[in-house]
């Protein structure tokens, strides 16, 4: 292979890489130039403002709204990564056959279709006589959020090693005393990205919510839903701008910290 043709097939790839980053930011882009412009048209330029964000922060639905939200993303991905990670330990001790069985079996929700979640979790939840509110929301997303946790944390699982667990045990530990002093500071890693999954996930989900909510209850996906109809306003973009904002800030730190433990 030639030197120009190493140039060109360089150049084509970095084109190619510009492209799919340019798909992938460029609506986000354009909803956050949109949340400072002070026409409320779309295709118009009107000037630059804050206002949207001023509304953002009084609208007492948009902040019922954004509270639900980060409750319920925060207690469920707390509560999967507990029940995910225990889950995962219990799956790792087990015989190949059955935890071949038991894999496929959680991969099912995360194959499975939203709609048929949400549907299935809104029918048990009224046969057995529990009217849908907060709570139901709650457990729906701790439901659906587990499994992300137990295959976030079980390529770490496989990774440690048994005979240290046990050497620890040899040497007088209890049971629990050995795991968190040897086993979870090697799976914390996968324990945090199972976490910041879940809610993720949780912050993200509109179909189970909207099957499993019932009246007056409202989050951020079944907001901007309702509002849809009517059309969305400008301070809901100024919202997205701030969580994506959020987010984003939240990435960085949390992978600059892995480098630099990388580094020592």
């Amino acid at each position: 292979m030639t030197k120009s043709s190493r140039v060109f097939r360089k150049i084509l790839a970095d084109f190619y890489m510009v492209l799919i980053l340019v798909f992938l930011y460029a609506p986000i882009l354009t909803m956050m130039v949109l949340s400072f412009n002070r026409s409320k048209s779309r295709t118009q330029w009107g000037g630059f403002t804050l206002d949207w964000y001023a509304q953002m922060f009084d609208s007492r639905a948009i902040m019922s709204a954004l509270s639900t939200t980060l409750i319920i993303a925060f207690v469920s991905a707390l509560v999967a990564t507990i029940i995910g990670t225990a889950a995962a330990i219990a799956i790792q001790h087990m015989r190949p056959l059955p935890q071949t069985i038991v894999l496929g079996i959680t991969n099912i929700p995360m194959l499975n279709a939203d709609i048929v979640t949400g549907i299935s979790l809104m029918l048990a939840f009224i046969a057995f006589g529990i009217s849908l509110g907060f709570r139901t929301v709650l457990i729906s997303h701790i439901t659906f959020n587990i499994p992300y946790v137990i295959l976030s944390v079980m390529p770490k699982l496989k990774q440690t090693d048994k005979y240290t667990y046990e050497a620890a045990l040899d040497l007088g530990a209890s049971p629990l005393v050995a795991f968190f002093k040897v086993v979870f500071p090697d799976i914390m890693p996968g324990v945090l990205s199972g976490f910041l999954l879940a809610f993720t996930m949780s912050l993200d989900d509109f179909i189970i919510t909207h099957f499993t909510k019932g009246a007056g209850i409202n989050t951020l996906s079944t907001l901007i839903y309702s509002e849809v109809r009517r059309g969305i306003r400008p301070s809901m973009y100024s919202l997205s701008t701030i969580i994506f904002l959020v987010v984003l800030v939240l990435l960085i730190f949390v992978n600059f910290r892995g480098s630099k433990r990388a580094e020592h």
